[in-house]
């Protein structure tokens, strides 16, 4: 749920490819250039990577870039923690996105190359100690508010506060400063009707009556259940009960048009900290016909590990679809942030990756570094790049770990090399103006209006690739 928004180029001699290839058969997985395709997919379209730079460094726009810890100093051979130095990775090569491949050449980086992106992974790392200044206040503040929530509104009195977003899933970058709390109330017997084309987007109403008589003043004259109704009541509670918390400063932020999210802005000197609440509905019942082909990590995760989430609930939030003809707050959108927090946490194709005594892969430092990316130069160029969002690469990531699903596609010495297969696959998709949502595959996160603003990324994270990212350290 966070927004996604140089020095000289080295000269490259030559290209090298070569697809990363896993152990044992894998089906859709890239093996090279000619072969790299997609489930259903017989030809492919090339994307190249390698584009010379003609562009200078343009005038910094937008507000002033955050800061994180300053990276420290290695010795030569000397990876981030202290650690020996890792083998450098291959080339990237065949980069398929979800259904076409696309090719993507370099020269093997040299050594510094491959140091340089640890050490601005290290940078990243967030500190203890802010980690858990922030996690405190936090915690003093969202658990009273649900207190007080459930004692005012008997619709609410069932809600259950739930972690979500990047925090929780600890992929957070640079500064502890924002969390996204749902506020999960628990329905049934509710019928769901598409409000688009999109798969996504829903009418909620009862099937009957409902037997708590408080729902009725969210209801629309049609039986529809206004999600802006229930945001507006959920809204007023909390501006009120923040008043009553003694010991921290809280304010509510001013509304955001369409955002799903109660924004609360808790002090703490110098800076302040931006807690989203998160009104969202749980449903126990089969999940829409849209998402029967989503969620492909047979490969990846395994057939029965699929199939548990699946009997998971549904969760469905109090989001605006702006393409209706008639806006009136009362549409909901599908959930999966419960689901994509257990991908995320248990990410490893064998059962024991990352664990403490198991093998390390390098996928959570492909995703920091994926969100770095975009966060930096949203903050260059925040007009042309403000319908970006970490989601969009959060897609693309987890589109990438299909598509190479085995540990050893990951391990901890290839950062390198599996960071520009992520970035190759986001700038095939940023190419063809087409992202396929994880859960939903007919919901196209890229929309097609606004081809000339991914055209533009795709450049930028081109030229960045192939200067070896600059603007990881020109606010450093």
């Amino acid at each position: 749920m966070d927004t996604a928004g140089g020095r000289g180029a080295r000269p490259r001699r030559g290209t090298r490819s070569g697809a990363p290839r896993g152990r044992g058969k894998q089906k859709g997985a890239a093996r090279s250039p000619s072969r790299g395709r997609g489930a259903g997919e017989g030809s492919s379209a090339v994307a190249t990577l390698r584009t010379p730079r003609t562009d200078g460094a343009p005038a910094r726009g937008g507000r002033s870039a955050r800061r994180a810890p300053a990276a420290r100093e290695l010795p030569a051979g000397t990876a981030a923690g202290g650690a020996e130095a890792l083998p450098t990775p291959r080339s990237v090569a065949a980069v398929p996105d979800g259904a076409v491949a696309a090719a993507a050449a370099r020269r093997p980086p040299p050594a510094s190359d491959a140091l340089r992106l640890r050490e601005v992974l290290s940078r990243l790392s967030l500190p203890r100690e802010d980690v858990s200044e922030a996690s405190k206040l936090v915690k003093k503040v969202v658990p009273h508010l649900v207190q007080a929530i459930r004692g005012k509104d008997s619709c609410f009195s069932s809600i259950e506060q739930q972690s979500a977003g990047s925090y929780y899933e600890r992929v957070k970058i640079s500064e502890p400063n924002e969390f996204d709390i749902m506020l999960v109330m628990p329905v049934t017997r509710i019928q769901l009707d598409e409000s688009d084309d999109t798969g996504a987007y829903y009418y909620v109403s009862f099937k009957r009556s409902p037997k708590e008589k408080g729902w009725l003043k969210f209801l629309e004259e049609d039986g529809k259940l206004s999600a802006f109704k229930m945001l507006q009541a959920l809204r007023d509670i909390i501006k009120q009960e923040v008043k009553n918390i003694k010991g921290v400063e809280v304010t509510v932020a001013r509304k955001k048009a369409g955002s799903p999210a109660i924004t609360l802005q808790i002090k703490n000197p110098p800076s302040e900290i931006s807690v989203d609440i998160i009104l969202t509905l749980e449903a126990q019942q089969s999940w829409p016909p849209s998402t029967r082909a989503g969620l492909k990590i047979e490969q990846w995760l395994g057939r029965k590990k699929r199939r548990d989430f699946r009997f998971r609930s549904i969760y469905l939030v109090a989001k605006q679809n702006k393409r209706e003809k008639v806006l009136r707050g009362n549409t909901w959108r599908l959930s999966f942030s419960h689901i994509e927090k257990d991908m995320i946490k248990y990410h490893g194709n064998s059962r024991t990756c990352c664990e403490s005594d198991g093998l390390k892969c390098c996928r959570k430092g492909c995703l920091k570094l994926l969100k770095f990316l975009l966060e930096q130069l949203k903050m260059k160029y925040p007009k042309e790049l403000e319908k970006f969002c970490s989601y969009h690469v959060k897609t693309a990531f987890l589109h990438s770990c299909v598509m190479w699903p085995n540990d050893t596609d990951w391990h901890l010495g290839n950062l390198d090399h599996s960071f520009q297969q992520c970035l190759g696959f986001f700038v095939d998709c940023l190419q063809k103006s087409q992202l396929t949502h994880f859960f939903i595959p007919q919901y196209n996160l890229l929309s097609l209006e606004d081809k000339a603003r991914h055209h533009f990324l795709s450049r930028k994270i081109s030229q960045e690739l192939n200067n070896g990212f600059p603007v990881f350290h020109e606010n450093y």
